[in-house]
């Protein structure tokens, strides 16, 4: 969905910015792209950006946001790392997304058959990814403690621990960033939690926060 001024971005509702997405994710299943005229939208950009929102998602390279969502240059900001963990820089991202540049939305997007998680669940230890890796660790004990029956290391396991830690890092978004929480309680931003899967190219929404604008 592009939007072309400061003012369709500031009239767009968070939800609304969710259903954006909602929709795009049903094209791309449906093969059914709307954002194909790549030149022209490089035109409409050159002079603004209105993101309507910011997506937290995987490096893995079966996850870009903009194809899975089916959106065009200028429609979302798009953060990567291994995992889609959460640190201190991300969040600085996000809260200039959200309250510098005006994005309404901020989703973060986990995946079936992840590496980084697989990565975590068995161990691995290599240079800095070690460190990136631990932030897996409260997913990791979290479903070790409740599906005590389940091998972590299984793809079932692995395949938890990414859904969980989709849950764990949204909750932590609005713990860590003041700026985040109070746009949240006035209602001015969304917190979604996503997961997506590589066997179908469907995005499954697992947790929408939101809580209704205050009129003032």
């Amino acid at each position: 969905m592009r939007l072309h001024n400061i003012d369709d971005q500031k009239c767009l509702t968070p939800q609304l910015a969710l259903s954006f997405l909602k929709e795009g994710n049903k094209r791309f299943v449906e093969n059914l792209k709307s954002h194909s005229n790549l030149l022209e939208q490089v035109n409409e950009t050159k002079e603004n950006q209105f993101p309507f929102a910011i997506i937290l998602s995987c490096i893995d390279s079966r996850t870009s946001a903009e194809l899975i969502f089916d959106q065009g240059l200028g429609d979302i900001f798009s953060t990567r790392i291994a995992g889609n963990v959460l640190n201190e820089d991300i969040i600085g991202s996000m809260e200039f997304a959200c309250k510098l540049a005006g994005s309404k939305l901020v989703v973060v997007l986990g995946h079936s058959h992840c590496g980084a998680i697989t990565g975590a669940c068995n161990g691995t230890k290599l240079g800095h990814l070690s460190n990136l890796l631990e932030k897996v660790n409260p997913s990791i004990e979290y479903v070790k403690s409740n599906h005590s029956d389940i091998d972590i290391t299984s793809k079932e396991g692995i395949d938890m621990v990414a859904f969980h830690n989709v849950e764990y890092t949204i909750n932590h978004i609005l713990n860590k960033s003041e700026v985040l929480n109070d746009m949240y309680q006035n209602g001015e931003i969304g917190i979604v939690g996503a997961f997506y899967k590589v066997e179908t190219g469907e995005v499954d929404f697992i947790k929408e926060m939101f809580v209704e604008k205050n009129v003032r």
